[in-house]
């Protein structure tokens, strides 16, 4: 039974479907949450539009260059395909570079989810959208307004999101006006979303009818590259933790966990002035880079060197 729950877990955590449903639950609550203790609109001339505006907008940035920031294809993609500072040690195919496409184009999709989704929930929720349009209510056609000056229509028009600052006789313009923004801003979350929607099921049918791959190709390929990054890291955190380890044990005579310790050493002034300065990750023509700060000079020195502090029992 517990096999069975993990197999659906691990099948969940791989699935697309979950990871972007999952993204727009952590951002409706955040976006929640955030418009409940930050969102105050000042209700003032010539700030309404900006404040509500910045409200809607700049989080769906932040939140678009977050979701290709922590993408780890991401950079992989730009350093192996895109960046032309080093040169390359290879010739790129055109099933390579094919592949690398169908791969950005997943990355943005999934990038997309946290950004549309709150400009979805912004919308069809209306406050920031209310505050921002409140300035350019069409109120005109109301008798309450024929003979109001045009500074002091600003002025009225700019807090009616506040309801302390509305006068008595413009109360019902400033609930209809509300609730006309209302609509408005619902309006414009569901055409985002019929749209993200529509968006979203053209791409996959693009990418599927455009890859050069078929079906079964790109399920094997998809498990390939999950199963290649998870070994990958698995060996390489064992091979760096062997590695340092041994070079921990040249300087200080011990390995951290080390059951049986009889000699420790003290490095010397020169020995961490070595260590003090971080090598290079495989830049140049060298056969093997360096791949940490206990560089090989101190593991050098080290060898014949017999002295130490022998620990009694």
């Amino acid at each position: 039974m517990s096999l069975t729950l993990n197999n659906i877990v691990s099948s969940l955590q791989r699935s697309g479907t979950f990871i972007n449903s999952l993204i727009a639950v952590l951002t409706i609550g955040g976006q929640q949450l955030f418009s409940s203790f930050t969102f105050r609109c000042p209700c003032q001339v010539g700030k309404n539009f900006y404040y509500g505006s910045a409200f809607l907008v700049i989080p769906a940035l932040i939140l678009l260059i977050a979701g290709y920031a922590l993408r780890n294809q991401m950079w992989t993609i730009t350093s192996e395909y895109c960046c032309s500072c080093v040169p390359r040690r290879r010739n790129i195919s055109p099933l390579e570079r094919s592949l690398a496409c169908l791969r950005i184009f997943s990355i943005t999709g999934r990038a997309l989810v946290a950004p549309l989704t709150w400009l979805a929930v912004t919308l069809l929720k209306g406050n920031y959208y209310e505050c921002a349009a409140s300035e350019f209510a069409s109120v005109d056609h109301y008798p309450e307004f024929q003979n109001v000056t045009a500074s002091k229509r600003e002025e009225i028009l700019a807090g009616f999101p506040c309801d302390r600052s509305t006068p008595s006789n413009v109360i019902l313009v400033r609930d209809e006006v509300a609730l006309q923004h209302r609509y408005q801003s619902q309006m414009l979350g569901w055409i985002l979303i019929t749209l993200a929607t529509i968006a979203t099921v053209v791409s996959c049918c693009l990418a599927r009818c455009c890859s050069p791959l078929t079906s079964l190709q790109l399920y094997y390929w998809t498990n390939h590259l999950h199963n290649e990054r998870e070994l990958f890291e698995q060996a390489a955190k064992e091979h760096s933790s062997l590695l340092i380890g041994q070079r921990i044990k040249k300087l200080f005579g011990f390995c951290p966990g080390s059951e049986d310790v009889r000699h420790i050493r003290i490095p010397s002034c020169q020995d961490w002035r070595d260590i003090s300065a971080p090598g290079l990750l495989c830049m140049g023509d060298t056969s093997q880079g360096h791949y940490s700060f206990l560089g090989d000079r101190v593991v050098e020195d080290n060898e014949d060197k017999p002295e130490g502090i022998e620990l009694k029992p």
